[in-house]
């Protein structure tokens, strides 16, 4: 009360604050759903009313505060973020709005329906109530399409058969308007390069009845142009590979698979680029054909810009027919590109450094479209925490090419018109990397990767990599690194197994990008089996030991898991969003190996996992480490299982920045007992116990997409702890996070 006072002490005298309008609606007894009839008449209302907060009208006090001539920085602040101007009973024309909902229940079938309102006023406040009286709406009985004489008429026809009107459907006159845009896109993809929507026209007649029926009669307007009631074939296809808006003369042309290709020197060669193009000489016009090609030429990766235009030619030479001649032009990108990243890293296990790296890009290398990326990168990270741990540092050197063919490179033929959306792209690709971990070991690991990715729509991507290949060579171990593989032998066999020679395979669906949509989905699951293939040439050389290939030990074992994300977005904008994951992983050692390589097996904690926990120091199981913790023990902390599930709510806050309220909870486990862990990683049916869980807060600073984030959390369920300690919110013990883009 005291708060609503003052508000009204700024309202000007005569007037009164608008505090928005209802509907009473008397239908007739024959209306269906006359609740789901008011919201939708509810919608036409205006103007909106002041806003409200917890009954509060926060942003019309914002207002009135800064109105003032003495005001400060806080309400003018506050004034730009919240204040809202008033809305007064002046301001409402209601008379107005009354025409509006007429007319929207006339466009709806209710004719003949009537529409009063009036006023409730007090001192300074005025309400409004519309009376609707709504009567009985009209409904079809037949639905014909009227008869001309041109082939457009059969194909109108033959489509009004697929209509979703239906006998006794009510009048409306928005399905009118999608039914004429649904044929004019059915009538587009069979060629009628010139039609419109508009030039259809509905005609309803209730003379024949006298019980609020009517007949439906779709008809051509007069004066149609004569082009726009003829289907168009392509006649001619043009293709510029290399266009230059300054320069783009060219008289040089090259006739292959019924196209003519313009370029002075082959800058892309035709057998190469025709496989994209999904036009063809003699077909009608397709505008869905045209996006295809489009979108299948910019998924090259060798052009900037890609634009298709249609000239008529010979329009009206047969009356039944006409004629289009495309022209595809086709923008390259820069050929040669270098580009250099410096980067500040900071890790939650106080690894901090800066890391440089160098891309080397040649475009069209062979003149089919081909990338060759060569990559270089040089990074140094060292602990910054206090204590005997500081000061330990790694030194990151890696080199890398690849080669990207946009088509398949197979030892087989495969017809690429199976792919319609996009042909898949063989990527190849060599790298070396050389890491030191001072105090601890020598890493050098060289990759070698064979493989397909492809879209199959918008939202699937495959990839396939049946040639995956990855060797380490562990060296210049120290002591200390030395006694945690003697204290741990399953972390010892892990490293031991330095050749991993396999196959993986991913399928992702994606509607993230889909930044409208309310609802968006994503997961992502992965195949990953290694040493089946090899094991068929390999020999044991030492019983009871594993089988080599190449005189190298050779793992085999097979790893799957899959990341569900789901976000809901809503509010004003839809700024607001609350987003959720679930991820699941397994794998299985096998055959040649007792267990997983350590650089395949999981880990929990960190920025992208459970916030609460630094990296690498969750699990496995319950296991709570040594009793002389330090830097080097992470590696003790990983298992072939992983379960972690996430809750996010973020909103604005000001301009780019934005927070978010998380609670995430996860662990890692192993399918066989660890001796040196005494049966705490061990996954069992108890696992919903053993989870770390953790809450807090963060800070996003989000550019165009681009994001920093700043994340806040304390542990609420230790699994290290025993049984009866576990839960137990130690907000005094923050764990701090620092990375690029959203965690999930």
């Amino acid at each position: 009360m005291l708060y609503s006072c003052s508000i009204n002490k700024f309202i000007p005298e005569g007037k009164r604050l608008y505090t928005g309008a209802a509907i009473k609606m008397d239908a007739d007894s024959a209306v269906a759903q006359p609740n789901k009839l008011k919201e939708n008449l509810t919608q036409v209302l205006r103007p909106e009313p002041n806003s409200k907060f917890l009954g509060m009208h926060l942003g019309l006090y914002y207002y009135y505060k800064n109105q003032k001539e003495k005001t400060n920085f806080i309400n003018r602040w506050l004034f730009k973020q919240f204040g809202e101007a008033p809305v007064y009973q002046s301001d409402v024309e209601n008379l107005e709005i009354e025409e509006i909902l007429l007319n929207r229940l006339e466009n709806n079938g209710f004719f003949y329906s009537a529409a009063t309102s009036s006023f409730t006023e007090s001192k300074k406040r005025a309400s409004l109530e519309y009376q609707l009286k709504v009567k009985e709406p009209y409904t079809m009985a037949n639905y014909k399409v009227d008869s001309f004489t041109k082939p457009i008429f059969r194909e109108i026809k033959k489509l009004s058969t697929t209509s979703p009107f239906e006998k006794n459907m009510r009048f409306d006159l928005g399905n009118f308007k999608l039914e004429r845009q649904r044929l004019d896109s059915e009538l587009k993809n069979k060629g009628y390069y010139n039609f419109n929507s508009n030039f259809l026209i509905f005609e309803a007649d209730t003379n024949q009845y006298k019980n609020k029926k009517f007949d439906l009669f779709l008809k051509l307007k007069k004066d149609v142009p004569e082009k726009a009631i003829i289907p168009y074939k392509i006649k001619t296809i043009n293709v510029y590979p290399n266009y230059n808006l300054r320069d783009s003369t060219t008289n040089k042309s090259n006739r292959f698979e019924n196209k003519n290709y313009y370029q002075n020197e082959v800058f892309f060669k035709p057998k190469y680029l025709d496989d994209f193009i999904t036009l063809k000489e003699g077909e009608y016009y397709n505008p869905n054909t045209s996006k295809n090609t489009a979108r299948r030429l910019s998924t090259i990766g060798a052009y900037k810009y890609v634009n298709i235009q249609y000239k008529e030619i010979d329009t009206l030479a047969n009356d039944n027919e006409g004629a289009l001649e495309a022209n595809i032009f086709l923008s390259p990108l820069t050929k040669r590109a270098i580009r250099a990243e410096l980067q500040a890293v900071t890790k939650s296990n106080n690894f901090a450094g800066p890391t440089l790296g160098l891309v080397f890009s040649n475009r069209n290398l062979f003149g089919g479209g081909e990338t060759l990326n060569l990559s270089s990168s040089v990074g140094y990270e060292t602990q910054v925490s206090s204590g005997d741990n500081a000061g330990l540092s790694s030194l990151e050197l890696e080199l890398k090419s690849e080669l990207i063919f946009p088509r398949v490179i197979a030892p087989f033929s495969i017809n690429e018109d199976f792919f319609e959306y996009s042909i898949p792209k063989t990527k190849t690709s060599l790298s070396a990397t050389y890491l030191d971990r001072s105090e601890l070991y020598t890493l050098l690991s060289g990759t070698a990767l064979f493989g397909y990715v492809w879209n199959a729509n918008k939202y699937i991507t495959y990839e396939f990599n049946p040639i995956s290949v990855n060797y380490t060579r562990l060296s210049n171990t120290t002591p200390e690194f030395e006694q945690i593989l003697d204290d741990n032998p399953f972390l010892s066999q892990s490293f031991e197994q330095q050749f991993i020679s396999g196959l993986t395979f991913s399928f992702t669906y994606n509607e993230m990008l889909s930044a409208n949509k309310t609802h968006q989905f994503y997961m992502n699951s992965t195949l990953d089996v290694a040493g089946n293939s090899i094991s068929l040439l390999a020999k044991k050389t030492t019983e009871g030991q594993p089988k080599e290939f190449l005189g190298l030990e050779y793992a085999q074992y097979a790893k799957a898991d899959v990341d569900l994300k789901y976000h809901f977005n809503f509010g004003n904008n839809k700024e607001q969003t609350l987003a959720a994951r679930i991820f699941a992983g397994y794998g299985l050692a096998y055959g040649n190996s007792d267990v997983i390589p350590f650089v395949k097996q999981y880990f929990s904690g960190g920025p992208y996992s459970v916030r609460a926990f630094n990296t690498r120091s969750l699990g496995p199981g319950t296991y709570s480490g040594t009793d002389n913790e330090n830097s080097t023990t992470f590696f003790d902390r990983s298992g072939n299982i992983r379960l972690e599930a996430n809750v996010e709510y973020r909103f604005p806050i000001y301009s780019f920045f934005k927070g978010a309220f998380f609670v995430d909870a996860g662990n890692v486990w192993n399918s066989v007992e660890n001796p040196t862990f005494n049966g705490t990683d061990k996954f069992t049916s108890n696992f919903i116990n053993e989870l770390g869980m953790g809450a807090g807060f963060g800070l996003r600073i989000d550019v165009q997409g681009f994001v920093i984030r700043f994340d806040l959390a304390a542990p609420f369920h230790d699994p290290s702890l025993p049984e009866g300690e576990r839960l137990d919110f130690r907000f005094d013990e923050p764990v701090f996070n620092f990375a690029i883009g959203y965690s999930f």
